[in-house]
């Protein structure tokens, strides 16, 4: 039950990070005049962060014939990075953060609906109930309150 709670909070923890994160990534795009260009700056300096973790936790670099075996699917986790984070530095200053994140969040429920019931790119299904769907409408009454 702890290690449910730690967890818990770690999602949490992640998601005032994704809020925190906008901020200063617009803020940059406002000081180089570009959604484009802080975009890329905002993944640099990540990647140095990830880079400086790696370094820290002592973990040798993949190799070539494991990298080869890995799925071309799998690679397209830092295009979405990059979608949500370009989409990021160029909406949370013309919606606001609260309505941009509780859009995100109606997204990201719907969409994991969807990856849960049909076992998109191997997510163990867990099929569609009435319970979730109306998790999911209330998510989006959500939105339209946040957003009023």
């Amino acid at each position: 039950m702890l290690k449910l709670a730690f967890s818990m909070t770690l999602a949490i923890a992640a998601g005032i990070s994704l809020v925190v994160q906008q901020a200063p990534n617009a803020n940059l795009r406002v000081g180089l005049a570009s959604t484009a260009w802080s975009g890329f700056m905002s993944y640099l300096f990540g990647v140095v962060c990830i880079a400086a973790l790696a370094l820290l936790l002592q973990e040798a670099p993949p190799t070539i014939a494991a990298a080869s075996r890995i799925s071309w699917f799998a690679w397209s986790g830092g295009l979405f990075g990059a979608i949500f984070i370009g989409l990021g530095i160029f909406l949370v200053p013309k919606l606001g953060a609260a309505t941009f994140f509780a859009l995100l969040f109606a997204g990201q429920m719907l969409g994991s609906i969807a990856f849960d019931h049909f076992g998109l790119l191997g997510v163990p299904i867990h099929e569609v109930s009435a319970i979730r769907v109306a998790g999911a409408a209330m998510l989006v009454g959500g939105v339209v309150l946040v957003r009023m």
